[in-house]
């Protein structure tokens, strides 16, 4: 069991096999790409214990997408369509002991700060993302923007519970998007190429393939373009995320996971910090 006192330190975590340092060739790789793929990121042993926690978490949630309620926000068609994209289970760590143990993990926390260049991250949430059998695509589109705040170093990591192939919808990258992307964003909807009628220049480029075993994972910029295909296959496609806020980031007037109350309590420019909605991961 993580011990909460020792958030954000690296001395802090035991981290077994798993694949926490990075090279300078790397972090120069994912600040010009604005991705990074770590293959065999976690031992067989920590797969299983992903794997076997998420499991858990997912039957406690009873279909509710957060711990507190059913939706995200209202039942809109875009959150229909979501639906048939991915089953996606939000902030699994709030009411999952093994799953928060998993995500606020420092050594994780330290990787995604030295990779955006940061000085620390806080959780902004993380996200259970179940590509189910014959799935639909999951549409080009940017991260930050649906979130509550606008940063330009927030950063994401995706590790793949199953193999994560061309067939079953694996992530797809527009190499150094990043560079050239603002906070216009069109959600994910059926129409999987609508990012293109904002950034134009890439309705041409060839997208990175992101195909990976399980145990993999990768990193991304909020601010990388980037999709995943349909999932062409029988079976379910699992993979377990968490979006990293950036220590000092402030609240820009997205609602997005925030609840009602915790909504209007906030004024735009005021600091999300508030560690039981964004607990601390890792400081410098």
């Amino acid at each position: 069991m993580i011990n909460i006192n020792c958030v954000g330190k690296q001395d802090a975590w035991d981290m077994g096999q798993m694949k926490t340092q990075l090279s300078i060739d790397q972090k120069k790789q994912y600040d010009a790409d604005g991705f990074i793929i770590i293959e065999d990121f976690l031992s067989l042993e920590e797969l299983e214990q992903w794997r076997s926690a998420l499991t858990i978490a997912i039957d406690k949630r009873d279909g509710n997408k957060l711990p507190d309620r059913k939706f995200v926000g209202t039942l809109d068609d875009d959150e229909k369509y979501y639906d048939t994209v991915f089953t996606q289970r939000l902030n699994l760590w709030k009411d999952n002991p093994a799953m928060k143990e998993l995500i606020l993990n420092p050594q994780i926390g330290r990787m995604a700060t030295e990779l955006a260049g940061l000085d620390g991250v806080r959780c902004w949430h993380d996200q259970a993302l179940i590509k189910p059998a014959w799935g639909n695509p999951t549409a080009w589109h940017l991260d930050t923007p649906f979130w509550s705040f606008s940063h330009p170093r927030a950063i994401s990591i995706w590790v793949a519970l199953d193999d994560a192939t061309e067939q079953n919808g694996c992530l797809h990258f527009m190499k150094g998007s990043h560079h050239n992307t603002n906070y216009e964003n069109p959600g994910i909807t059926n129409a999987i190429d609508s990012i293109f009628d904002f950034y134009p220049a890439y309705r041409d480029v060839m997208p990175v393939s992101a195909a990976m075993k399980a145990g993999s994972c990768s990193f991304h910029d909020g601010l990388t373009i980037h999709g995943a295909g349909a999932n062409m296959t029988p079976y379910p496609r699992r993979a377990m995320t968490c979006g990293f806020m950036p220590l000092g980031a402030k609240f820009d007037g997205v609602q997005n996971i925030l609840s009602n109350e915790q909504f209007s309590a906030l004024n735009i420019g005021d600091e999300l910090n508030n560690e039981e909605q964004n607990p601390l991961i890792y400081k410098k």
